[in-house]
């Protein structure tokens, strides 16, 4: 058994797709797929998916071993990355991991914290969705993350931040006449629901519909902001989505606050505790400065944009 079929294997059970995990994640014909799966299912002995017209899952053998695949390729991309570190002592490294768009706000004033560290430290940056980021932690390739605190991953979280979510639709959708949209005027709008890597977001969301008595069935999902605006653009569309969204939208979507109990969603860092970076250490210890940074800064450019031109 090598490393590639438990590779493949993952891809297939993740996409529940011969064809997209041949496509889209291994960059290989589905036939040359399809092999390697049956050569794997022939080393364990026992079939780990089914194939059907709805698309491909995992039987109860398949069940018990991908925790144990992905434990495996876990460990060999931590020792991987450990090798490489320890190849080259010389200058420290500390890598950054960024939910896309939050790099805008919290990096400049990451870098602040770390600027009497930058001649003797490597710093590299990244942006991704927040299941990404927390599999790069694990794996050891991130030493901090700013991302969706997600219990699924054996990491420490600490809230630095909190942000409303925010109502976007087209930018001349009718319900841009309201200074702030209410919960019920979402009902019998085209809705984009967040959907997979999207998880924690997706589940404020229902929350807050639930509470506030409202059932939507969801038009189409998306799992990235880039997405959902090209959705709520082209559909017609609505959703909600974290205020962060605000700074990366085109002309053709807009947005409005929720009136009433507004939800919010956290933005935390994320850890491996075993790490002993230095560097982690010492950003860590300088969190509540970072936090604070952070909020002047949001306070001037309120206060900016609010002053009379």
């Amino acid at each position: 058994m090598e490393l590639r079929h438990l590779r493949y294997f993952m891809a297939v059970a993740e996409t529940g797709s011969l064809t997209l995990a041949a496509e889209r994640r291994l960059h290989t014909s589905q036939p040359s797929l399809s092999r390697q799966i049956r050569d794997l299912e022939d080393q364990v002995g026992v079939e780990l998916l089914s194939r059907g017209a709805r698309g491909v899952e995992l039987t109860a053998a398949g069940r018990a071993f991908i925790d144990h695949a992905r434990l495996a390729l876990t460990q060999v991309d931590a020792a991987v990355e450990a090798a490489r570190r320890a190849a080259q002592p010389a200058k420290r490294k500390f890598a950054l991991g960024f939910l896309t768009g939050m790099e805008m706000t919290w990096l400049p004033e990451a870098m602040h914290i770390l600027r009497g560290e930058l001649p003797t430290v490597d710093v590299t940056v990244s942006s991704d969705y927040s299941p990404d980021l927390a599999k790069g932690l694990e794996r050891g390739s991130l030493d901090l993350a700013f991302l969706r605190a997600d219990p699924d991953f054996d990491l420490t979280y600490q809230v630095v931040g909190q942000e409303p979510l925010v109502v976007l639709m087209p930018s001349d959708h009718p319900l841009t006449t309201f200074d702030a949209i209410h919960p019920q005027q979402l009902v019998g709008q085209p809705f984009i629901a967040m959907v997979n890597k999207a998880k924690v977001l997706r589940g404020v969301i229902d929350d807050y519909l639930k509470r506030s008595g409202v059932q939507i069935a969801p038009t189409q999902g998306a799992d990235n902001p880039a997405m959902v605006m090209s959705l709520v653009a082209s559909m017609r569309g609505m959703t909600l989505i974290p205020a962060y969204v605000e700074n990366l939208m085109p002309w053709s979507v807009v947005s409005r606050p929720l009136a009433g109990d507004v939800p919010t969603i956290d933005l935390a860092v994320g850890y491996k505790q075993t790490n002993n970076s230095p560097v982690l250490k010492l950003f860590l210890a300088r969190l509540d400065e970072l936090i604070a940074r952070v909020s002047t800064q949001a306070q001037l450019i309120a206060r900016t944009s609010h002053e009379p031109n």
